[in-house]
């Protein structure tokens, strides 16, 4: 039995039941964990109960069905409070993914931005946090600053600048491209110094590392459910009480209303002004059962294991024949970027898939890091808690191959 940074990897592996799979008559091997995670039988579940046992719609039933999917709908905000460390569950707002969290806070924040004012984002933000901040900047003629990054990948904090017009920092705190871990506490220190709020994209972060929002002082932080090991279509917004409270509305429709008449509508209460509509009652229960998992793991324990993984496939990757890796900076985390001379990614990627092998090509949303790198896409193995040395093992010998395909 395999047991590497205090995990039993194996026992583990057996708690997703997809990676028991085969692929093209061969064994899954799954590193694209940066694209979606696997999820565990604790999840699937989970998700069963709620739909066998309590499927309901919550908040205004009186029935035992509403109440009970009431109760574990607010346990699961509850589970997400604790799991990031913010002060109160009225800090956490249910959202589709990271990518809506980024653009309620760009259309609704971003209401009190005037012409001239600016957005600093970085170099290696995913689109998600640059698309927004440019249909903003577009709509009420905000200039967009760029953080620049050095042919490593990492950020060129020295020598940039906040202004006296700065309304909202927007970084990445894992870069889904790169793997760079970015240095998000000094660049929170350093906004704060001029009164700028922050919001970090975390959606690449929570799976590998622990999350504590009010430790790194962050003024919103987001993060998908399905890169933890969760469902797909649900996530988090978290942002401080104070500046949720002094925001508009991001939609309109039941739950974040309080009163409606033809005169005049008032506004219900933080969280649920942020939640129009019937909420994903599921997956946000799917969410807190993955959370639970994680956490019966250890945060520690997979950051180790991860870490542990991470230098072993680096190194690996890199002695193919012909293989560059993208992307080293010195702090990362479970993502091996690479090209191969012999070879386009999309190849790279058939081949692999040919041997079982999963892994993510193309530019992942991120092009202008692409840009600044001069090249037009990576092949890109993401890890899990779930990985292997023997997978990566597997990845090495397609690379092999795809140099004799190739070579």
């Amino acid at each position: 039995m395999l047991v590497q940074s205090g995990l039993d990897v194996e026992r583990i592996r057996q708690d997703f039941p997809i990676l028991q799979a085969r692929v093209h008559g061969k064994p899954l091997v799954y590193l694209d964990n940066g694209a979606t995670t696997q999820k565990p039988r604790a999840v699937l579940d989970a998700l069963a109960r709620y739909y066998e046992e309590y499927n309901a719609n919550v908040h205004r039933g009186v029935h035992r069905l509403s109440e009970l999917a009431t109760a574990r709908y607010e346990g699961a905000r509850e589970t997400v409070r604790r799991f990031l460390h913010a002060a109160s569950t009225q800090e956490i707002i249910f959202v589709r993914g990271a990518t809506e969290g980024i653009n309620l806070v760009a259309a609704s924040l971003g209401r009190s931005f005037k012409a001239g004012d600016e957005i600093v984002i970085s170099a290696m933000e995913h689109h998600s946090n640059i698309v927004p901040w440019q249909m903003l900047a577009e709509d009420r003629g905000l200039k967009l600053r760029i953080i620049p990054m050095s042919d490593e990948g990492e950020l060129l904090l020295d020598g940039f600048e906040f202004t006296d017009r700065t309304r909202l920092v927007g970084i990445v705190h894992v870069s889904n491209a790169l793997g760079t871990v970015n240095p998000v506490e000094r660049i929170i220190r350093q906004a704060h110094a001029r009164n700028i709020p922050v919001l970090v994209d975390g959606a690449q972060a929570v799976a590998h590392m622990s999350v504590d929002v009010q430790a790194l002082d962050a003024d919103f932080y987001v993060f998908s459910s399905h890169k933890l090991y969760g469902p797909t279509g649900t996530g988090v917004l978290y942002g401080k009480r104070a500046l949720l409270d002094a925001m508009p509305p991001y939609q309109g429709g039941g739950d974040m209303i309080a009163s409606v008449s033809f005169e005049k509508t008032t506004y219900n209460v933080l969280p649920y002004k942020f939640e129009a509509g019937t909420p994903n009652v599921a997956d946000a229960i799917g969410l807190a059962a993955a959370i639970d998992y994680v956490h019966r793991v250890g945060l520690d324990s997979i950051a180790a294991h991860e870490h542990e993984l991470l230098s072993y496939c680096s190194a690996q990757v890199a002695s193919v024949p012909g293989v560059r890796l993208i992307g080293t900076a010195a702090h990362k985390a479970s993502v091996v970027s690479f090209v191969m001379e012999s070879a386009h990614p999309h190849d790279v990627g058939t081949i692999l898939d040919q041997e079982g092998v999963a892994i993510r090509t193309g530019h992942h949303c991120a092009q202008p890091v692409m840009e600044r790198l001069g090249i037009p896409a990576t092949a890109r193995a993401s890890l899990a808690l779930y990985n292997t040395r023997a997978e990566i093992d597997a990845l090495v010998r397609g690379l092999h191959k795809v140099n004799e395909v190739f070579g």
